[in-house]
């Protein structure tokens, strides 16, 4: 097969739930035979416009594109699109539900089958403003139209995708990245202030539908002695929100903000927390969550439908989210009850373990790939937009 990626920011990934995803499960496809070309963003890459790099197998090609909120993402997934209706491509895959808006291109203009893959409702992100929440919704509406498969990564979305449209998806969910062998010694975490077991975490763009701030509001408010918050994550068009709550915490030796980490430092920092804390509003299946479950630390989180597919079932704990005085109650009992939170812990890796594998995953997607590509539709059935 010969698969075209439209909507990743490029490889190899950096800050990005879908430049993970697509490092993960693109390089195993290319290993069992098949052609991958990932168009990607020259401000991403730093690549020559139309040029091309490999990574591991992918080529990835850079299609040009501007350093400005939104306007990449549209350019590069319209180029993208557009290049890929002119090359003999079996499968157009489109992540994110932005760059389907242009799946509409792709259907007109290819003998292509067209697959998005929805990782959560970006329309719903306080990041964007109105015109583009409705550009992304118009995206929504455009792969329920045109693509021949729709690929959710939670079980929240599949049913919001059959309730919305009465449209059939197919649930594949997401996996833990692999982390790197960390430092036993814990220095970098040292050079932080930090005690291994003894400290909060928060793994996440600093945005607001992550609610990092309720977060901080809660542990100030706990005032827990012998615990510190980390918040480690990068800015995403987000900048006059982050420095709200840096000046919010100015006076607190409590709270570190680690800013974006990777590699060693990443795992370092994971491994040696006490407690996983995540307090979104929205989030697909988030990426961050399974890594620390696949770790065995301990999580805690809001009750958002995602995260209950994840860690109900006694392997975390969940508060009422946007809740402020049930997020600190749910902290306080985290924290008074380390062997409780350690059960839930080897319950949720195990889960992991059976459930979110990347060699799975990419099978799943394999399999979705060559089920279009065996059936003979007549035509695309009608769905309500």
């Amino acid at each position: 097969m010969k698969i075209a990626v439209i909507g990743a920011k490029g490889l190899p990934p950096g800050q990005g739930g879908i430049e993970n995803y697509c490092a993960e499960v693109y390089p195993r496809i290319v290993t069992q035979g098949h052609t991958v070309d990932l168009f990607a963003r020259c401000s991403y890459t730093e690549g020559s416009w139309f040029g091309s790099s490999n990574y591991q197998g992918v080529q990835v090609i850079s299609l040009p594109s501007f350093f400005r909120k939104g306007v990449d993402a549209f350019i590069s997934s319209a180029l993208g699109a557009t290049l890929a209706s002119g090359r003999q491509y079996d499968i157009v895959h489109f992540h994110a539900l932005g760059p389907a808006l242009f799946s509409s291109v792709t259907s007109v203009l290819r003998a292509s089958k067209i697959v998005v893959t929805c990782q959560g409702l970006d329309w719903q992100r306080a990041k964007w403003g109105n015109f583009s929440s409705q550009v992304i919704l118009a995206g929504e509406k455009a792969a329920v139209k045109y693509a021949d498969e729709i690929i959710v990564v939670s079980q929240a979305l599949q049913s919001y995708f059959s309730q919305a449209y009465k449209r059939d998806t197919v649930y594949i969910p997401n996996a833990p990245a692999g982390y790197s062998e960390s430092d036993p010694d814990f220095a970098y975490g040292k050079a932080l202030g930090l005690t291994q077991g003894r400290y909060l975490l928060f793994l996440g763009r600093l945005v607001p539908e992550k609610c990092p701030d309720l977060l901080i509001e809660a542990f100030l408010r706990l005032k827990y002695q012998g615990w510190k918050l980390v918040l480690a994550g990068g800015i995403s068009d987000t900048q006059a929100y982050t420095n709200l709550m840096l000046q919010k915490v100015a006076d607190s030796k409590q709270i570190v903000f680690a800013g974006e980490l990777r590699g060693k430092r990443l795992a370092e920092i994971v491994r040696g927390a006490g407690l996983f804390v995540l307090p979104s509003n929205v989030e697909g299946l988030p990426l961050a969550m399974l890594e620390a479950m696949r770790e065995g630390i301990p999580v805690l989180a809001s009750n958002i439908l995602p995260h209950q597919q994840l860690i109900d079932q006694e392997r975390g704990v969940l508060f009422p989210v946007g809740d402020i005085d049930g997020f600190v109650n749910a902290l306080k009992w985290a924290l008074n009850h380390p062997n409780e939170l350690a059960s839930m812990a080897v319950n949720a890796q195990r889960h992991v373990q059976r459930y979110y594998t990347w060699d799975k995953i990419t099978a799943q997607n394999i399999e979705v790939y060559q089920n279009l590509l065996g059936a003979n539709k007549a035509e695309k059935t009608a769905y309500i937009v």
